[in-house]
């Protein structure tokens, strides 16, 4: 067995780690906002361990199945959850990230030494993961990936077939690269190195800190994944067209709409999620008018040439960006924001005046937020029809269209490049 570094070094990200897996698992908590608690597993470390403590956490979360089926054997009863997570920790760094068998070892039986109530195992630790972490890697590689939990796999091979939901499994278990798109007029630094994606975005892999980027701070571009940035172009905003960004938080669409020159309205419910959109703004130099509310309430001054619905859903599009969705989301979280995705409809197309567009998307892998979302709102709003030249864009397969003109982009695809989050999206337009 190869020899690591002392056990105490990088246990302060470890820890973290640790306890942000169980906010995960054990606590039903978005990862995202366990990393925004700044009382939560992050808080007094450097950026140097929260980035590493966050990379931990993600690629557990994306083994986790993998990890405690080779524990399985050699455990006659299950440790307290916090120990099982700190050896899910210690195999993963051996398996995935080729980290010395005997330091990651000898971190996970330091974590658990400290740990409240669990110093008494660390005997066990120390024996289980060395005969664990001394196995055929061939063992590991044999393993399946991460499912999705089984009532999103039944309709995800339901829509899409069994072969395409193993494809998005395996692209789930592998962490995403680094999607950017450019502001226009902008062209990418050579030191950025990244390559340009067939639909125009740029993809590098995901290394050290995004803000340290070479253009990051002169606002040169944002990130936004491939699939997220084409909603914007499909709507083709032309300057000096009204404009509304229904559910803009963070803002990567609405840097998009309101780099076109036109005028923008940027709404969303959520305060703090908005402060994102206005730093955002503010970085890149662009400008849109920003206004936190309820769509559902809110009535604007006026009507719009164009509006964006970015509309809440389940996120299953995003699982390879977002492991923790696995562990989280589930069934019963269906009925309402299917109600409040077609509520939210009917008010865009409210807001749109005579002969407007409309894009509807959402990131999400399940046809009833999607397909079936818009076929009910076309019989709904009878005039409204289907744009789908507006998807002729560059880098689009003509089988990513659906029998109702819209796209449905999935993981799998360009799986060799990466993959892509999920994502629906239709063009509508308003009679005149």
């Amino acid at each position: 067995m190869s020899t690591g570094g002392s056990a105490s070094a990088g246990l302060p990200a470890r820890r973290a780690a640790v306890a942000l897996i169980e906010a995960v698992l054990s606590g039903g908590q978005m990862l995202t906002e366990s990393l925004a608690d700044p009382k939560g597993p992050l808080a007094g470390l450097d950026g140097s361990e929260r980035a590493r403590a966050q990379r931990l956490a993600l690629t557990v979360l994306r083994h986790q199945e993998r990890a405690d089926k080779l524990l399985a054997p050699h455990l006659r009863k299950t440790p307290p959850p916090e120990v099982v997570s700190a050896m899910r920790l210690a195999l993963v760094e051996v398996m995935v990230d080729r980290a010395a068998p005997h330091g990651a070892v000898n971190a996970a039986v330091e974590l658990v030494r400290h740990g409240d109530r669990t110093g008494h195992l660390t005997g066990l630790v120390n024996a289980v993961l060395r005969k664990v972490v001394e196995e055929p890697r061939e063992a590991w590689d044999k393993l399946p990936p991460q499912r999705m939990p089984g009532w999103l796999r039944k309709k995800v091979v339901g829509a899409f077939g069994r072969p395409a939901a193993d494809m998005m499994e395996r692209v789930h278990m592998v962490p995403p690269p680094l999607d950017i798109t450019l502001k226009p007029g902008v062209t990418a630094s050579a030191a950025l190195g990244a390559t340009e994606l067939p639909t125009g975005s740029l993809r590098r892999a995901l290394v050290g800190q995004v803000s340290e980027l070479p253009g990051y701070a002169a606002g040169d571009w944002w990130v936004q994944d491939a699939a997220a940035a084409l909603p914007a172009r499909a709507l083709a905003a032309q300057p000096h067209e009204r404009v509304l960004d229904l559910g803009a938080a963070p803002g990567g669409k609405t840097l998009q709409l309101a780099a076109t020159g036109a005028r923008v309205t940027a709404l969303d419910i959520s305060g703090p999620r908005m402060s994102r959109l206005l730093d955002n703004l503010a970085r890149t130099g662009l400008a849109a008018e920003v206004v936190v509310a309820d769509a559902l309430a809110w009535q604007p001054p006026d009507l719009y040439d164009a509006v964006l619905l970015d509309a809440p859903c389940s996120a299953t599009g995003t699982i390879r960006r977002h492991p923790d969705l696995v562990f989280l989301k589930t069934e019963a979280d269906l009925p309402a924001l299917l109600a409040l995705q077609a509520q939210l409809l009917d008010r865009a197309i409210g807001f749109l005046k005579p002969g407007g567009r409309l894009v509807y998307c959402t990131c999400s892998l399940l046809p009833e937020e999607g397909e079936t979302q818009v076929l009910a709102a076309l019989a709904r709003h009878r005039g409204m029809r289907s744009l789908p030249a507006a998807f002729d864009l560059p880098g689009i397969a003509r089988d990513w269209f659906t029998m109702e003109g819209g796209l449905r982009l999935r993981p799998d695809y360009w799986a060799e490049l990466g993959g892509m989050d999920g994502f629906y999206m239709a063009a509508l337009r308003k009679p005149d």
